[in-house]
């Protein structure tokens, strides 16, 4: 496939390593201008109801090679995947590696990789599991899940969001009511890059006939009941009823690590 030249009349000029190290941290995080505000939220109402695979084509269009795709691997992350795939396999895709993932993550990175022939980088905090621990006394996240996130993952987007312009999640809708007003396009001023949320529109429902209908690889986790699949210690199977997040950090209000809040 040749490499797609359209430049994003809003991006940085240089381009972006295929590896960032840890260590390399950003001060700054960028800020849209009124502007460039409209101009998003006008993308995002041309793009409402188009195929995930118009919305990315759009975003390579506009922002590759200065586009990326963070993923935990979850079922939506996996389609995306496969998406970019036939869209343009160059695009970085990253995992948030904070040393906590069920090992059944990892290994479907592997099988990602080898089906679709791209690389799925590991971005991990600086310090290792062990570091940490010893750092904080213990296990931080039976004390204080929010920091934990923080500095295992929210910090470590930073590090990789400076080399960006724009990134694609998995966010749907139907997840909950914290996502229910996710846009196809938005600004994430928590990391100073465009948000392109290919998945907005489509359900559960959706993201599963896909993963069926193009045997797409998923975690086996997901048939053992974790429709939600975070860090080891703070995810459990839920019950018939539950929402498919209420496995996610049980037993707190918490339902979100903090990645797509702002």
């Amino acid at each position: 496939m040749s490499a797609r030249t359209t430049a994003n009349p809003h991006g940085r000029e240089e381009s972006p390593p295929k590896s960032i190290q840890g260590g390399q941290h950003s001060q700054e995080v960028r800020t849209a201008s009124p502007d460039e505000l409209e101009w998003i939220a006008q993308q995002s109402r041309n793009l409402e109801g188009a195929p995930p695979e118009a919305v990315l084509t759009w975003a390579v269009d506009t922002y590759y090679p200065r586009f990326t795709m963070a993923t935990g691997l979850g079922p939506e992350g996996c389609v995306i995947i496969s998406m970019l795939a036939k869209i343009e396999p160059r695009v970085y895709v990253f995992n948030l590696d904070t040393g906590y993932q069920f090992p059944e993550t990892l290994q479907l990175r592997q099988r990602m990789t080898e089906k679709y022939g791209m690389v799925i980088d590991l971005q991990r905090p600086d310090l290792s599991v062990e570091e940490y621990e010893a750092l904080h006394g213990g296990p931080l996240y039976k004390t204080d899940s929010d920091r934990c996130c923080h500095d295992r993952k929210v910090a470590v987007l930073h590090r990789v969001a400076a080399h960006y312009d724009a990134w694609a999640t998995g966010v749907r809708r139907d997840q909950g009511p914290t996502r229910a007003n996710t846009p196809v396009v938005g600004w994430d001023k928590k990391f100073g890059l465009v948000k392109v949320n290919p998945l907005a529109c489509w359900t559960k429902k959706d993201v599963w006939k896909r993963i069926t209908s193009e045997a797409v690889p998923y975690n086996p986790l997901h048939d053992q009941g974790y429709p939600s699949i975070g860090c080891k210690p703070c995810t459990r199977a839920v019950l018939p009823g539950e929402d498919e997040r209420a496995g996610r950090w049980s037993g707190t209000a918490k339902t979100e690590c903090g990645l797509h809040t702002q």
